[in-house]
């Protein structure tokens, strides 16, 4: 899970192209939801020692705050990512905003399994000969 979270938020920070596996998005949605109560709960010790809750919520509120926008770029790049492994634009995501049906379909894509095979994003995730085709092209030319 680990290894997901640093790929999605070190390596591909602001990355919009290429592909997204599953796994790659729900561990980093796991790892990023985790660290998120956490954060808050670190918030809620710190207003336990200083008896105070109402500094405890607001340290645990800014801590959240400062993380969120940290990894805004890189949730979003993550999604766009996965969207273009089912073959759909990233602007795609914008249907989430209908109510009631946009999230329902946007969680139905982002269970889905990708394309096989390259489509107009890249090359498949999945296929590691692939991957590794694609690198000694580049390291070639």
């Amino acid at each position: 899970m680990i290894e997901w979270y640093k790929k999605v938020v070190f390596e591909n920070y602001a990355n919009f192209k290429g592909r997204a596996r599953r796994s790659e998005y729900w561990y980093f949605a796991l790892a990023n939801a985790l660290i998120s109560i956490l954060l808050v709960v670190i918030g809620a010790v710190v207003g336990g020692i200083f008896g105070d809750a109402l500094t405890g919520g607001i340290i645990g509120y800014v801590l959240f705050g400062l993380y969120t926008l940290a990894t805004i770029l890189p949730g979003l790049g993550v999604v766009v990512r996965r969207l273009h492994d089912v073959g759909k634009s990233g602007w795609f995501y914008l249907v989430a905003f209908i109510p009631f049906v946009g999230g329902i379909w946007i969680l139905i894509l982002f269970c889905t399994e990708g394309n096989r095979g390259p489509n107009q994003y890249g090359p498949d995730p999945k296929n590691e000969i692939e991957e590794i085709n694609e690198i000694g092209k580049v390291e070639l030319q």
